[in-house]
């Protein structure tokens, strides 16, 4: 216990300043925000449609690019095979959307897009609890999600925690593409958390079905079972990425 109590003081403040503080240090391989630098040329292939696993781009008629990161997988292969360069990924975490609209960007898109939910920052400001349900995920949004309450992250500082009934929660943090096998499960859940309640979709599968989308098995993400408030987008979503949407959704940022 004594070398436990030594090793704790050793450590000091672990705990991240933000969103007080500077924005942590992300690693070079990160894959944030889309950003287009110019727009496609004439002769363009549209490689990056071909290479995109999820079809997450289109390139319209007149070479006006659309990607929607609802879908996207952040593999970073559109910018690996654009001949022009036009596509690139910047260190920008700030992904989240209360729409779904939101999510998609262009040549023209300049800011992220709002995150705020009235009522959520009316009700839920200074203490929310969600109940987080895997509806099929394959674990990565889960684990990016659970790190959230550990000291370096501590969202519980904010008041947001994670409660083990829907029937103690505000609202849900669905992440997987809501397979056919979770679907009546995520309904009785959201059916079991009393008004006025929240839903929160992180990762790509929960957003839109991900590399599932289509397939018999599963619904293409938690809109085609419950109302959606806010959209993370991401495969996973880096933690700064969740923490930053939750923060806007409640009016904290």
């Amino acid at each position: 216990m004594l070398k436990i109590l030594k090793t704790r003081f050793q450590q000091k403040h672990r705990t991240l300043s933000y969103p007080d503080g500077p924005v942590p240090e992300l690693p070079s391989r990160f894959a944030g925000r889309p950003v287009f630098k110019t727009g496609c040329k004439a002769g363009c292939s549209a490689a990056c449609m071909a290479a995109c696993p999820t079809n997450a781009i289109v390139c319209t008629p007149e070479k006006s690019l659309e990607l929607d990161t609802g879908r996207c997988l952040f593999c970073r292969a559109c910018e690996r095979v654009c001949p022009q360069g036009v596509i690139s990924f910047s260190q920008d975490h700030r992904l989240a959307s209360a729409k779904r609209k939101g999510l998609i960007i262009d040549e023209d898109t300049i800011d992220t897009a709002p995150a705020r939910n009235d009522i959520a920052a009316v009700f839920f400001h200074r203490s929310l609890k969600l109940r987080q349900v895997s509806a099929g995920g394959c674990n990565a949004c889960e684990a990016d999600s659970a790190v959230l309450g550990t000291p370096v992250w501590d969202m519980g500082r904010f008041g947001i925690q994670f409660v083990a009934s829907p029937r103690h929660a505000d609202g849900l943090l669905i992440t997987g593409p809501v397979t056919e096998n979770m679907h009546l499960a995520l309904r009785k859940t959201y059916a079991a958390v009393p008004d006025p309640k929240i839903v929160i979709a992180v990762g790509a599968c929960a957003v839109s079905g991900g590399p599932y989308a289509g397939h018999a098995e599963q619904h293409n993400g938690a809109a085609s079972t419950v109302p959606v408030d806010l959209f993370i987008p991401g495969c996973p979503p880096h933690p700064l990425s969740i923490l930053d949407g939750l923060l806007k959704f409640l009016g904290k940022l």
